[in-house]
């Protein structure tokens, strides 16, 4: 599970420049969780890893350079953005 995590929070760190390696993997975290979730919510028969890995690389590269404005407007999600200890790119 670490290897999908990995390549996607590396992609997501391509994308936006603004997250640190803590805050991508976090919205990485977040994107797969949300995915499955809503996947079992909806009664369908999981498809395993790589069907979310690939619903989670689109979001990814659909929303990832915008996810520190989104963070910065809603302040359920600004504490993603907030830790200045976190180390960058």
């Amino acid at each position: 599970m670490n290897d999908y995590y990995e390549r996607l929070t590396s992609l997501l760190m391509q994308k936006n420049a603004n997250l640190s390696y803590g805050r991508a993997r976090t919205w990485v975290e977040l994107f797969w969780e949300d995915f499955e979730t809503t996947y079992a919510k909806a009664g369908r028969e999981y498809q395993g890893k790589a069907v979310a890995e690939k619903v989670v690389r689109t979001w990814v590269i659909q929303y990832g350079d915008k996810l520190h404005e989104f963070a910065a407007l809603n302040p359920k999600y600004a504490h993603m953005l907030n830790d200045e200890d976190d180390i960058y790119h």
